[in-house]
């Protein structure tokens, strides 16, 4: 039986933290069965989410708002039992990626080589260098206005090896759990051991935060280090987009 406040916390720390970068922009809005956020000149977070398990009334509301503002991109949360993804199908619906929601009790910090130097970003210059090199780890931008304006809510590190910037992580917190999103390395210097030592550094400062829990969303590419490191599955996220026309 999978832990239900776990699966709730994990939503709601993604939630939260799709809320709160958007707020500074006023790009955040709330209906009575959904939200988004869509940020101008940046392609994170730009999502649509709801709640509650969704009927084909709401999906109509959805098309509508995704057509109104394009690149909105729909997670839908696999833990209603219902098959109700299916209605996406039916409405013009593609499935883009999925991920897989984890968490992992925090209960000792982890050793690792240090290799690498940390740095937590709080100026305009850092936020450059960050979300210059974000997109080569990921393939879409978070722009620097968007670390500009939540760095004192959101924590953004930017990792460098040998003084060269290679990797980036943020950490948002909700209660007595942490967020770790974001956590990528640059094509070039990857499958040296440096996600996973990112991973332990943000690990450890969560446990510094006092948080009991990190929580996150793995790609299927990445999801090995994280259940190496002990995370354990909760759900499924299958993110949808409209067919192009």
């Amino acid at each position: 039986m999978k832990n239900t406040k776990l699966i709730e916390d994990n939503i709601n720390n993604l939630t939260d933290l799709w809320k709160t970068v958007g707020t500074p922009f006023l790009s955040y809005h709330k209906s009575d069965s959904f939200e988004y956020c869509k940020i101008e000149n940046s392609e994170w977070p730009n999502k649509l989410w709801f709640r509650k398990d969704i009927s084909k009334n709401e999906v109509i509301d959805i098309r509508r708002t995704i057509q109104n503002n394009s690149g909105l991109v729909l997670p839908y949360w696999d833990i209603f039992g219902t098959n109700s993804y299916e209605i996406f199908d039916a409405y013009g619906f593609e499935i883009k990626s999925k991920q897989i929601a984890m968490a992992l009790k925090l209960d000792q910090k982890f050793t690792f080589q240090n290799n690498l130097h940390f740095k937590k970003i709080n100026n305009q210059q850092d936020a450059k260098i960050w979300s210059d090199l974000y997109p080569n780890a990921f393939g879409y931008v978070i722009s620097k206005e968007t670390l500009i304006h939540n760095h004192n809510n959101v924590h953004f590190y930017l990792a460098s090896h040998e003084n060269q910037p290679i990797g980036t992580f943020m950490l948002f917190q909700t209660q007595n759990n942490i967020g770790i999103h974001g956590v990528g390395v640059i094509p070039e210097m990857r499958r040296k051991g440096f996600a996973e030592e990112i991973m332990k550094f943000a690990l450890n400062l969560s446990i510094d935060l006092k948080a009991d829990y990190a929580l996150l969303q793995a790609s299927e590419m990445g999801k090995d280090i994280y259940t190496r490191l002990g995370f354990e599955d909760l759900f499924v996220i299958k993110n949808y987009i409209l067919k192009a026309e």
